[in-house]
């Protein structure tokens, strides 16, 4: 390893630290030091010392990344709907990257205020509309955010939910007390996966049906406990949890670490077999979050209410449901479609 490639080692794990320290979820820290390693090896490849990062470079390193195929994908002879290959990385990934690094550098100009930020930037992404800055909706304005002019553009893709088919196979294949309890929590409560690795015993209030809740960034909430749900957990504390020291709630059950906390990659290892079982290829544990925000909107839930349910910092995000709802939709369209026939 050369000197310059270990200097980017070092900068890069005293900026994960730092975003330990003020908060971040692991699974941002993981992330990004997922995308920080890939942007290291790349300038260990091309033999790019730090201090000599441009504007330039970071072009090169993103058309790098346009060009790269992804292991273990199909060649490039399938083609996606869009027309691209499908062993690319996502626009997305490379944007997810490029805040890595953008993070990165501004990171070492807080330390060092003589370095130099290689990462353009750019126009405010939006404007806040008259009331947004002063009105009613002053309370739910974002900040404007300056983003790079590097960012590739994105699709604008709702989020991808299971229909009842989905979730009843899904769920069936799940064989333990434990599982069918996790994937509950997604889908009948809204819970992320993050959220319910960290649950704690402590947190399920069984009696009173109530869920106490720590999101991203330590934000706590309280979030109701589905009937069918309480009793799955119930039976997995009375029969199947093993005596552990571990104030989590979902340990692992057998094996060398019985006893342990389950992990990220333990319930991705649980949802990749069931959803292969089950023939749901679509089943992430993110699908069924996205399952539960979908029902809601459907079931025409206020706006204010989803987003408190679902965790959502601001309520831009939790609209999306809303267009996610196909039946409140057709509904609505089939009755403005029924009131123009009749003017006629």
């Amino acid at each position: 390893m050369g000197e310059h490639t270990s200097e980017v080692v070092k900068l890069a794990n005293d900026y994960l630290g730092y975003l330990a320290d003020r908060n971040y979820s692991s699974q941002t820290v993981r992330t990004y030091a997922f995308a920080l390693l890939a942007f290291g090896r790349w300038l260990s490849c091309e033999d790019i010392e730090l201090d000599a990062v441009t504007t330039d470079v970071l072009l090169d390193y993103l058309r790098a990344c346009r060009a790269a195929r992804v292991a273990g994908r199909p060649g490039p002879n399938v083609v996606r709907m869009d027309g691209k290959r499908a062993d690319a990385y996502k626009p997305s990934t490379i944007n997810l990257r490029l805040a890595a690094i953008e993070g990165l550098f501004a990171f070492r100009c807080m330390r060092d205020p003589e370095a130099k930020n290689p990462v353009p930037k750019g126009k405010e992404a939006r404007r806040p509309s008259a009331g947004e800055r002063a009105g009613m909706l002053s309370h739910v304005a974002r900040r404007p955010r300056q983003r790079s002019p590097l960012r590739l553009r994105e699709p604008r893709l709702l989020p991808r939910s299971l229909d009842r088919h989905e979730v009843v196979a899904l769920v069936e294949s799940l064989q333990s007390f434990r599982d069918r309890a996790i994937a509950g929590l997604m889908v009948f409560c809204g819970l992320r996966a993050g959220e319910v690795l960290a649950l704690e015993v402590k947190d399920v209030d069984i009696g009173g049906r109530w869920l106490t809740v720590f999101g991203k960034g330590r934000k706590q909430r309280r979030v109701p406990l589905d009937v069918d749900v309480a009793g799955m957990i119930q039976t997995y504390l009375l029969a199947e949890r093993p005596e552990t020291t571990s104030k989590t709630l979902f340990v692992v059950a057998k094996g060398p670490n019985r006893g342990q906390p389950l992990t990220p990659a333990g319930l991705r290892t649980v949802f990749r077999y069931h959803r292969a079982k089950a023939g749901v290829p679509a089943g992430h544990p993110h699908a069924l979050r996205h399952t539960f925000g979908t029902a809601l909107a459907e079931a025409g839930v206020d706006l204010a209410v989803m987003q408190a349910l679902l965790g959502h910092s601001h309520i831009d995000t939790t609209a999306r449901y809303v267009h996610l709802a196909p039946a409140h939709v057709k509904e609505e369209f089939d009755a403005a479609r029924q009131r123009q026939r009749a003017r006629r």
